[in-house]
């Protein structure tokens, strides 16, 4: 994965020059200030949702998941999201693979419960796969009885309090999508995208929003939406993702924030983890 080692090398060479024309965010780095209490009294409540635990254990979803290798994986990497997170002062970000079937939403979902499960980090998942919307079918969340979703927000034909759902974990809060929709991208960058994005800015306590996208080289839904989101957390293969496809995402994605990488389905499995990780270091 040569490719992805020269994208973290550049990432950590620019990081590198920013930490020299900011002492103040360097010196940051060397001591963690733990965070202040965070005040709930204000939090708002969705409607309350049961996820379906049958449909999160057969998708492999926390908490249900019980792989112990993949349990230590999720902390890990939720730790380093974290940390990345706040070096930087960012609140938002996508993650997308570079063509499909390399489990960048199970990796979105997995992670926003990961996150969800720090008493201090308050989490918003959203599916933006406009085209390809899959967030609910992993959480077992089915519109049976006319619930509400993010295609019906963007149409006009819900309110912000209508398609925000609040499962068991407190801190966490889905925004699923029950309807695949045309013009994606256009969408994307519609006032009414603008509001919602204003509604979820807006929450007590901020929340971390994740928001699940499509693969960078299968619309161009990433490109239109970047402007919106502080950066990217892309997902990557073994066996899936060829080096092609790789270096065209490398080209799409140069001029974005890059998160981190991370490598999924390694043929080299651990004690520690189930997944392989790359990050951009700071």
């Amino acid at each position: 994965m040569s490719i992805i080692e020269e994208a973290v090398r550049k990432s950590a060479e620019r990081h590198a020059r920013q930490a020299a024309t900011d002492p103040l965010r360097s010196q940051s780095r060397l001591r963690r200030v733990p965070p202040p209490p965070v005040d709930t009294s204000q939090a708002q409540r969705f409607q309350p949702i049961a996820l379906d635990k049958a449909a999160l254990h057969d998708n492999f979803i926390l908490p249900q998941l019980q792989d112990a290798g993949a349990l230590r994986a999720y902390k890990i990497l939720r730790t380093r999201v974290l940390r990345r997170l706040e070096a930087n002062q960012w609140h938002s970000f996508a993650v997308t693979g570079v063509t499909a079937g390399e489990g960048k939403t199970l990796t979105a979902v997995n992670l926003a419960m990961a996150l969800a499960q720090d008493v201090n980090t308050w989490v918003a998942l959203i599916d933006l796969d406009l085209q390809r919307p899959r967030v609910a079918e992993y959480l077992g969340m089915r519109s049976t009885r006319g619930e509400k979703g993010l295609s019906d927000y963007l149409q006009g034909n819900a309110t912000f309090e209508n398609i925000v759902y609040q499962p068991e974990l407190e801190r966490l809060a889905v925004i699923p999508n029950f309807s695949p929709m045309l013009n994606a991208s256009e969408t994307l960058t519609s006032p009414r995208m603008s509001e919602l994005m204003q509604a979820l800015d807006a929450e007590t306590p901020r929340r971390i929003l994740i928001f699940d996208m499509p693969p960078v080289l299968a619309a161009d839904d990433v490109l239109a939406f970047a402007p919106q989101i502080d950066g990217l957390l892309l997902v990557v293969a073994e066996g899936t993702t060829d080096r092609n496809s790789l270096r065209r995402a490398k080209e799409v994605l140069a001029e974005m924030n890059l998160l981190g990488v991370v490598l999924n389905r390694s043929a080299e499995r651990l004690d520690a983890a189930y997944y392989s990780y790359s990050y951009a270091q700071r």
